[in-house]
């Protein structure tokens, strides 16, 4: 990928667990996304991963690819950069999935053709979409090649039924199949003409949400070669250079139990296939800071904000918030109601991508919570909600910061 197409957009797929999600992530990349050995072992996606691709459109016939070479014969151009976001689909992982919505300027959400619609994880991701405001949404019909043409449209006419009147009651339904690859460029076309690039303002503060941090020196590596630890995300305003003295917030809890904001520098950006001297909004990107590796890895600063040193917004432990409760659970295939919440009752909030519990010390309308692991917030920003039910949290609802 060259350095003038960097990518514009993060595209997520989510769905339910095995629905094929890490395979057509492959299927548009080329990139098998789960690297980390227990997803491996277990066959899901734990992580979130990460490809990038290049829409191309056909010189000849301009149908969209994401091939040099058009199924017409004619010769391909690149048209647009995308980064795609795999998010997990298995329901004990949902933290993840509101971590990674929270990157995603569209999304993907797969639907097995095989299995009836919709699944638990199917409903749930739904609604996790519709929590952090997620409106560019492509329905992919995955498996059609394990079932009959008249199971696949029946499986299609669930998928409509299951939308209706959802945020994603107008999307198109794609029919494919991720492992042999058929279908795929109707489902590129879909994205080029349904997911576009939001407009980004660029002169703005930057402000980046912090997905991963690793440590990318080979063990042995003498002291004076080491890399920099490396963080991972997402800009959501504003643009980084090399060089630029940024912290992050709310930082690293420390012996005392105490939390301490991370300042260091930009060492380099990579963003694409290669560097870049100025990181931008819009697709992923990794940033080796000075920090020292031993901090960076293990996604141990995953869920911080990242940006220009003294322009984050304030680090909060207790947040005030007005609430808004779904009217029943999703994600378990009980049906239950969703109860008021309680004085007392402790909760996991997911905010862009930080992960936290905290507990409740005000209830009724206006919700206050005393947080566990702070954060780095502002007024207006969304808050998803899960409670603890049985031995699994469940989305209930979400928060508007006040």
């Amino acid at each position: 990928m060259s350095e003038s197409l960097i990518p514009e957009a993060n595209i997520g797929l989510v769905g339910h667990v095995d629905h094929g999600k890490t395979t057509l992530t492959r299927a548009l990349s080329g990139k098998w996304t789960d690297e980390h050995s227990e997803e491996l072992k277990r066959g899901i996606t734990i992580r979130l991963g990460y490809a990038d691709i290049v829409i191309r459109q056909c010189d000849d016939c301009d149908t969209y690819t994401v091939s040099e070479t058009c199924d017409c014969g004619g010769e391909t151009s690149p048209a647009r950069a995308v980064s795609l976001v795999d998010a997990p689909g298995h329901e004990t992982l949902m933290a993840n999935v509101l971590s990674g919505a929270s990157i995603m300027d569209g999304a993907l959400l797969l639907v097995s053709a095989n299995e009836d619609c919709p699944q638990p994880q199917t409903r749930e991701h739904l609604e996790a979409l519709n929590i952090v405001g997620i409106e560019n949404i492509i329905i992919v019909q995955n498996k059609i090649d394990l079932v009959s043409k008249e199971e696949a449209k029946q499986n299609y006419q669930q998928i409509q039924e299951f939308i209706e009147g959802t945020v994603a009651e107008d999307a198109p339904i794609i029919p494919i199949s991720a492992q042999h690859e058929v279908n795929i460029d109707k489902l590129v076309e879909a994205i080029e003409e349904e997911i576009p690039t939001p407009d980004r303002d660029a002169g703005a503060e930057p402000r980046m949400l912090v997905a991963r941090s690793f440590d990318i020196n080979k063990p042995g590596t003498e002291a004076d070669d080491l890399s920099g630890g490396v963080v991972g995300g997402s800009l959501v305003e504003g643009e980084l250079e090399e060089g630029d003295e940024i912290e992050l917030r709310p930082g690293i809890n420390d012996e005392d139990d105490d939390w301490e904001v991370v300042t260091t520098t930009v060492r380099s950006i990579m963003q694409g296939s290669g560097s870049v001297s100025t990181g931008t909004p819009g697709g992923l990107l990794g940033i080796e800071t000075g920090l020292d590796p031993n901090m960076t890895k293990s996604d141990n600063l995953a869920g911080n904000v990242l940006g220009k040193k003294g322009k984050l917004p304030p680090i909060e432990e207790q947040l005030t918030m007005n609430v808004e409760l779904m009217d029943r659970v999703v994600g378990s295939e009980e049906d239950k109601t969703v109860e008021n919440i309680k004085e007392k009752e402790p909760l996991l909030l997911n905010i862009g991508t930080a992960k936290t519990s905290g507990v409740v010390t005000q209830a009724g309308e206006t919700v206050k919570i005393q947080l566990k692991r702070p954060v780095c917030v502002e007024e207006g920003e969304r808050v998803a909600i899960s409670r603890r039910m049985g031995s699994r949290w469940r989305l209930i609802g979400h928060g508007t910061i006040k």
